[in-house]
C-alpha cells in the first residue's frame, strides 16, 4: 500500500457499514479519502475519529445523492479543483428493496438501478475521465458487488436486487476490456460478499426488524472489516495482476 499514500480515493455511500470501513483503512494507509453520501453527519464523525488516532491519511466528507447524475459531476469538479483528481475509486453505495418481480413498485425497481448501476457507471465513466486527464496509468476501480451477482437464491424480495448485481459483474468484466482496449494498466475489480452484518438486512426488511436480526444472528456473519481487508488486498497486488472478482461468504453460508 506504500505506493497509494497521499494518493485520491473516492468511496461512495461511505457513511456505514461497508463503506465506512473502507474508507477507515484507505486512511489507515495514508490515503486522501473522498467519503460521500446522502448525509455527511457520520462521515464527519469517522473523520474526527481518523484524525484523533492518528492516521496517516485524511477523510473528507461530502455530500451527493448518488442518484443524481447532476450531484455526481458536482462532486467530481470539486475533488477535481480540490485535489486534483481520482486516483482509486470504491463503488460501494447499494441499496435492496423487497420489491418482488411479480407485485413489485416501479419507483423502489428504478431505485435500485439508480443506486447500484447507473451510479456505480457514472462514477467509474468520471473517475476514468479523472485519471485520463492527469496520465495516471496505476489507478484503480473497484466495485463492491454482491454474491447476488452470481447466483439467485428462492427469495423473492431480492430478485430484483440480484439483477441489478448481476449487471455489477457484466460491467465490471466489460470495464476490463475496456480499459484494456484503450492500453491503459488501470484495473477493474469487483468484490462480491455473502451476508455481511450490516444494516442492509434492517434497511430491507425495515417493517420487521426481528426478521432482519434473525438473519444476522442465523450464523456468523462476515463483518464490514473484512471487506475493508479485501480491499486493501486488492490495492495492495503487483500492477501486473489484475484480480478480477472475489467471492467471500461467511464460512457457515450455504448459498
Amino acid at each position: 500500500m506504500e505506493r497509494w499514500k497521499g494518493r485520491v480515493a473516492l468511496v461512495t455511500g461511505a457513511s456505514v457499514g461497508i463503506g465506512a470501513a473502507i474508507a477507515r483503512a484507505l486512511v489507515q494507509h495514508g490515503m486522501k479519502v473522498v467519503g460521500c453520501a446522502r448525509s455527511v453527519d457520520k462521515i464527519e464523525k469517522l473523520a474526527a475519529e481518523c484524525e484523533s488516532a492518528g492516521y496517516v491519511g485524511t477523510l473528507v466528507p461530502y455530500k451527493c445523492d448518488v442518484t443524481s447524475e447532476e450531484e455526481i459531476l458536482s462532486m467530481f469538479s470539486a475533488i477535481k479543483t480540490l485535489h486534483q483528481g481520482v486516483d482509486v475509486c470504491i463503488n460501494n453505495a447499494g441499496l435492496a428493496h423487497p420489491e418482488p418481480l411479480l407485485s413489485g413498485r416501479t419507483e423502489f425497481w428504478r431505485n435500485m438501478i439508480d443506486v447500484n448501476v447507473m451510479a456505480m457507471c457514472i462514477c467509474t465513466r468520471e473517475a476514468y475521465q479523472s485519471m485520463k486527464e492527469r496520465n495516471i496509468d496505476d489507478g484503480h476501480i473497484i466495485n463492491i458487488n454482491s454474491m447476488s451477482g452470481h447466483r439467485v437464491i428462492p427469495s423473492s424480495a431480492t430478485h430484483f436486487y440480484a439483477a441489478t448485481k448481476y449487471a455489477v459483474t457484466a460491467l465490471t468484466e466489460g470495464l476490463r476490456q475496456e480499459l484494456q482496449e484503450a492500453k491503459t494498466h488501470i484495473r477493474a475489480t469487483s468484490v462480491s460478499p455473502g451476508l455481511v452484518e450490516t444494516e442492509f438486512a434492517f434497511r430491507l426488511h425495515n417493517n420487521d426488524p426481528e426478521k432482519a436480526a434473525a438473519i444476522y444472528e442465523s450464523l456468523k456473519c462476515l463483518k464490514a472489516e473484512d471487506l475493508a481487508d479485501a480491499v486493501v488486498y486488492i490495492l495492495s497486488a503487483p500492477p501486473h495482476v489484475q484480480i478480477g472478482d472475489i467471492q467471500m461468504r461467511p464460512t457457515e453460508q450455504l448459498t
